[in-house]
């Protein structure tokens, strides 16, 4: 009985894509990367070019497009991955434009065969692969161009076989239901996917296809910026299954191990602070102290030499009047995911958190806000919120973090609400600040609804803020209770 073979796998250099493909690329596959004109084809394929190549593996670049190679060298210098010093020596680029434009296809092989003989590189690039279909079909040859295609493609693919490079065809297609030969042939199938929603650009790959391994299915968002791609996969062992929620929403293992929130008083209701690792919702109307409720915990854990994340979504730091976490973040003892992007993903946030995380080596993480975050993300992913913030808090609890989140309430006097979202129920502790009046006076009041597998306070108290920070006070008199959401009211001698 033969051993089984052994396909080693490339990495590529592209952040998140060697996760989504499965492990890298497989050494030695036929690859096609495909999409709209635009949406980062060229720019993915450099990439990975210039990660891959060395003297050892050298790699051919064809240009068959019908612009001068040196214009489009020109803006793909400006990323930096493009390394000039290894231009003519580990990479190295062969114009075809004239034999494609003329439809020879006899030729465009006979060069390319002729380069990689000479060069015998272990990469080689053919962009822009559709040019070359659409001349086979303008050229006026009696044959069809389907027929001629299909035999050059089963050329080229016989010849890729034969130089033991891995490949790779970029080329413009809209679809990729495309009746084309070249996608059976191929390995492996990249597709980038573009659209414009407001004023938002959301950029998405797919891998369709590649052979002898597990892909990550469904669609990843992707930035394209100074450095080139970065594609946003979800965090390894992320399951968003109706079974990972369920079991999500089930009781926390109980810990001795507790985090002390920076207001004593709310501790204590807590039933000695928060269990660490627990994700915690603070809910409540627009001023009533959620965010310096945020401020004190991630204070309270830099005064134990713990650090921490926040995402800013309100207000940034600096224009904010609590100095304490704009200090915070001076310090390098916060770090700070802010990002005002108009196309932000939900995979995009998770990202950028867990980079801070392990960057600092953070156990604290503070969301201010979620309504704020939810404006933040671009429309298209405001369709899914309620999942992806489901998404985010299991991510956080894989990180191993304790995570403070707030949300904006309408105060509403007629029902109790504690997330417009629905997920509250994901959360393993509920703080609720609320309005009330009394005395022709707004008092605010707190109460902690729930701390899953622990023991806490039932008792709504007031508290007030100062300059030192948020203070809980005694509970309300029972004369002062609430009833139906209002307060009740006194009697009044007769």
């Amino acid at each position: 009985m033969t051993s089984k073979v052994t396909i080693q796998r490339l990495p590529t250099g592209v952040p998140g894509l060697d996760q989504v493909l499965g492990g890298g690329l497989p050494e030695f596959s036929f690859n096609l990367i495909a999409g709209q004109p635009g949406c980062g084809k060229t720019t993915l394929a450099h990439q990975i070019m210039f990660s891959l190549a060395t003297p050892q593996r050298p790699a051919i670049y064809f240009t068959v497009l019908g612009e001068p190679p040196m214009k489009m060298l020109r803006y793909q210098q400006q990323f930096e991955f493009f390394d000039n010093d290894r231009v003519n020596e580990s990479v190295r680029f062969i114009n075809l434009s004239e034999d494609a434009a003329a439809g020879d296809l006899d030729r465009v092989l006979a060069r390319i065969m002729e380069a990689v003989t000479t060069y015998e590189p272990g990469l080689v690039f053919v962009d822009s692969f559709r040019s070359v279909m659409i001349a086979s079909e303008t050229s006026g040859n009696p044959q069809s161009p389907t027929h001629r295609l299909q035999q050059f493609v089963q050329q080229l693919g016989m010849m890729m076989t034969s130089w033991q490079a891995t490949t790779f065809l970029i080329g413009e297609y809209f679809v990729e239901t495309d009746a084309n030969p070249v996608f059976t042939v191929a390995d492996g199938l990249i597709w980038l996917r573009q659209s414009v929603q407001r004023n938002s650009m959301v950029r998405k790959i797919e891998i369709l296809k590649m052979r002898g391994q597990p892909t990550l299915p469904g669609l990843h968002t992707f930035r394209i910026d100074a450095t080139g791609i970065k594609i946003f996969a979800p965090p390894d062992l992320l399951d968003t299954s109706a079974a990972a929620l369920s079991a999500a929403a089930q009781p926390a293992p109980a810990t001795a191990d507790r985090l002390q929130l920076g207001v004593p008083e709310l501790d204590k209701m807590l039933g000695g602070g928060l269990p660490r690792g627990y994700s915690l919702l603070v809910a409540g109307p627009s001023g009533s102290g959620k965010s310096i409720l945020a401020a004190a915990f991630l204070a309270e854990g830099a005064r134990r030499g713990e650090t921490g994340v926040l995402a800013a979504f309100e207000q940034r730091p600096s224009q904010s009047q609590n100095r304490v976490i704009a200090d915070l973040v001076a310090s390098g003892t916060v770090g700070l995911v802010d990002s005002r992007a108009p196309d932000l993903s939900i995979d995009e946030v998770i990202s950028l958190l867990l980079s801070e995380i392990a960057r600092l080596g953070a156990t604290r993480v503070v969301i201010d806000s979620l309504s704020g975050f939810e404006l933040a993300v671009a429309p298209t992913f405001r369709e899914d919120f309620r999942e992806s913030l489901a998404r985010l808090v299991i991510a956080m609890a894989g990180a191993g973090v304790t995570i403070l989140m707030t949300s904006e309430l309408e105060d509403r006097y007629t029902d109790l609400r504690f997330s417009p979202y629905g997920t509250a129920f994901l959360t393993d502790a509920i703080i609720v600040q609320r309005y009330i009046e009394i005395d022709s006076r707004l008092r605010r009041m707190l109460a902690v609804v729930k701390v899953r597998a622990s023991a806490h306070s039932d008792e709504l108290r007031e508290f007030h803020i100062d300059g030192a920070g948020l203070h809980v006070g005694a509970a309300l008199p029972e004369q002062e209770g609430l009833l139906g959401g209002r307060p009740r009211q006194k009697r009044r001698p007769a």
